[in-house]
């Protein structure tokens, strides 16, 4: 035979035993489909010579069977089978059309990677999640938030009891109005995100210092959006310190963070993520300041100038609209600008930044901030007093084993941040050496 295999031509014989069809012919028309189309050659061996097929009609039958019963949708439509005269025998030959409905793929593998297949070169390589996904895409027109969902073996245990806390009744009409159901029936990406079986994790990092050397606590969150958001809330709260300060007999109380700034930045990170990547949505907590960073940057046509004065565009509108009917949420575009009202007269300011593909939010520890010129700059007067310090907690560390930051804020009468700075200053002097043991960090004094 003159043609080679290649993007768009496929060689295929029966098995020479049983006259049977091979498995992967199906693999084959799908990855023809799902790309720009091609031709399948019945009764070509790999090499290109022709051995020809029996029966002809016969496996012109049972190949337009195989294909009905294997693959979804139907792609009868987009299929020609024919037979042809090739150096003198005759051989099937199929031409498969691009399809309408992609993604095509195997029927028993169902829309996953061993499912659905594209051409490329001479094979047909397995597609990944995020590729089918913009395939659905890219073929129905719709967002991903309306596209049908990849799995459709879903649970709303969780939703159903947040709807039953707000009174909204909820069952199958509830989920075609808020479209968590398409019309072909078929649960939608909304539906994925709320359900128990979300994909998507937020993992977050609690660091000991200003910087990412030592982890105090590590933790992923998974399962439905709205759980997600219950939990972290409740983490990041619990990490979240309460500072006292005294104006005459009266005493302030502070958090580090404004409880309202952090709930703001996790719904934002949640709401407006684009959910098109696989990655989880980040969130590290140092000692002087907060990071949010989630994946999708800013909405196409947006620019940080427009979002700073309150525009707003979601990228999951349908998303959004459920945590509304929930009453997480407000009205749209406030949040950033909310964030940046509570950190007025803060003496630091939150720090938005987009970039392609993700979206940050920095916001500093209010308390590390307003004592940030006593712990930068010790007085020279105070020298004595510090190397006394040094002194007890040298002694304390040698007597009793080890120290650990908080006995240092205890015998020394430190703040946090400063007692973290001494033991810096001794461990590089020589004077202790640092050790990590799980989530405990401890000093041991050096002889």
């Amino acid at each position: 035979m003159k043609k080679n295999e290649g993007v768009d031509i496929e060689f295929k014989e029966l098995d020479r035993k049983t006259g049977k069809l091979p498995e992967s012919i199906s693999k084959e028309v799908c990855a023809f489909v799902n790309t720009e189309g091609g031709e399948i050659y019945v009764g070509v061996a790999n090499d290109g010579s022709v051995v020809g097929v029996g029966n002809v009609d016969d496996t012109m039958t049972r190949l337009s069977n195989t294909l009905r019963d294997t693959i979804l949708p139907d792609v009868s439509p987009f299929i020609q089978i024919r037979d042809e005269q090739e150096d003198g025998k005759v051989v099937v030959k199929l031409t498969a059309s691009i399809g309408t409905e992609r993604p095509y793929y195997l029927k028993q593998k169902g829309l996953t990677p061993n499912g659905v297949y594209v051409r490329i070169g001479s094979a047909s390589v397995p597609v990944n999640e995020a590729g089918i996904r913009r395939m659905i895409m890219d073929t129905s027109g719709k967002s991903f938030e309306e596209s049908r969902s990849l799995n459709q073996e879903l649970t709303f245990d969780t939703l159903a009891d947040e709807m039953k806390k707000k009174n909204i009744e909820f069952g199958a009409v509830q989920m075609k109005t808020l479209k968590m159901v398409g019309a072909d029936g078929l649960y939608t990406n909304l539906a994925l995100l709320l359900s128990d079986q979300c994909p998507y994790t937020i993992k977050t990092a609690i660091f000991q210092g200003t910087d990412n050397a030592i982890f105090r606590e590590r933790k992923e969150f998974s399962g439905s959006l709205l759980k997600q958001l219950r939990d972290v809330s409740q983490f990041l709260d619990f990490y979240n310190k309460t500072q006292a300060s005294f104006k005459g007999i009266d005493r302030i109380d502070q958090r580090d963070y404004p409880e309202d700034a952090l709930r703001e930045a996790l719904l934002n990170s949640i709401i407006h993520r684009d959910y098109l990547f696989s990655g989880s949505t980040i969130i590290n907590m140092y000692e002087d300041h907060i990071e949010f960073n989630s994946l999708g940057g800013l909405v196409s046509g947006l620019s940080m100038e427009a979002i700073m004065v309150g525009i707003s565009q979601s990228r999951n509108p349908n998303l959004a609209a459920v945590f509304y009917r929930l009453k997480w949420v407000e009205s749209y575009g406030t949040g950033i600008k909310k964030i940046k009202r509570l950190y007025t007269n803060s003496g630091s300011e939150p720090i938005f930044t987009a970039v392609e593909g993700a979206f940050s939010v920095t916001m500093g520890n209010r308390n590390e901030a307003s004592t940030s010129s006593e712990i930068v700059s010790i007085p020279k007067a105070d020298n004595d007093s510090l190397e006394n310090a040094k002194s007890l907690v040298y002694r304390y560390a040698s007597e009793n084993g080890s120290i650990s930051r908080a006995e240092v804020e205890e015998i020394t009468g430190f703040k946090r941040t400063k007692a973290y700075r001494l033991l810096k200053e001794m461990c590089d002097a020589g004077r202790l050496e640092q050790q990590s043991s799980g989530r405990l960090t401890v000093y041991l004094a050096r002889f």
